[in-house]
């Protein structure tokens, strides 16, 4: 059990990718900044999908940005919050990159 949350383009590939185990509270972070809680299970998302927007994309990767507020280039392994925070922002960077040439990008919560 855990989060498998997966960034789809529209020829069905997968171009992002961002995993937590199960009780790893940081998960919520990433539900929060996409208004995604709906699709949360507690220990892992509830099987589901949904389309964003580019716009929706854009607001939350402004959120992250905001909500970090500090270089994330270099991570101490030891740091959870800190590797979670880069695997939130490079998940929401690469989705915005797919919605940006398509339009919109569909997000997977397994």
């Amino acid at each position: 059990m855990g989060h498998d949350i997966s960034g789809i383009n529209q020829s069905g590939e997968e171009i992002a990718y961002a995993r937590f185990a199960m009780w790893n509270y940081n998960a919520n972070i990433l539900y929060d900044l996409l208004d995604a809680q709906n699709y949360n299970g507690g220990v892992s998302g509830i099987g589901d999908s949904v389309v964003f927007t580019r716009k929706q994309i854009e607001k939350a990767l402004h959120d992250c940005r905001k909500k970090f507020k500090k270089d994330l280039s270099t991570v101490e392994v030891n740091d959870l919050l800190t590797w979670d925070q880069k695997q939130i922002l490079e998940f929401m960077e690469n989705c915005l990159e797919t919605a940006k040439k398509e339009g919109s990008v569909r997000i997977i919560f397994s």
